[in-house]
């Protein structure tokens, strides 16, 4: 039997999965400009700095705007919920920034892309985690505030849609 996380792997890693995912359950003004035709699979393999394999479930490119800007697509698949799922996406995020650097994806002037991380959940109970990194830190200095991590994630909690 496969798991969920192994069939949404199988799922999402088709172009056509993840427009329609975008069209269906993600809102704002800025999907207009994307160019959904421009979709490409990236690698979501990653080696840290301390040379361990760390793996994203799916991680997508595309173009986004007048001036064709790269924007990423993290995705995870939870069957559990994980209080510190926060962490994870912000490491995430932190090793896809890493290995566009080391693969010299961006020249001298150009900063680093947009990543919209998406975590799909599709456990029994209904998700209560925090989806905020700053939920997670116990308070310290005010001086501290503006120095801490601000990573969140769009959570897709299955059971709260009426399928």
């Amino acid at each position: 039997m496969m798991d969920h996380d192994t069939g949404y792997k199988l799922l999402f890693s088709h172009p056509r999965m993840v427009r329609d995912f975008l069209e269906g359950f993600v809102s704002g003004e800025w999907l207009r400009k994307l160019d959904l035709d421009s979709l490409e699979k990236m690698n979501g393999s990653y080696v840290s700095d301390d040379l361990r394999s760390r793996h994203d479930d799916a991680v997508w490119r595309v173009r986004w705007g007048r001036d064709r800007v790269h924007l990423y697509l993290l995705l995870e698949f939870q069957s559990t919920v994980e209080r510190f799922m926060p962490v994870r996406v912000h490491t995430y995020t932190g090793l896809l920034y890493q290995d566009l650097i080391r693969r010299h994806e961006l020249d001298d002037n150009q900063k680093l892309p947009s990543v919209l991380p998406v975590v799909l959940y599709n456990g029994e109970s209904r998700w209560r985690a925090p989806i905020h990194v700053r939920n997670l830190i116990q308070p310290g200095p005010a001086e501290f505030a503006g120095l801490q991590p601000e990573q969140a994630f769009l959570l897709l909690d299955q059971g709260a849609f009426d399928l």
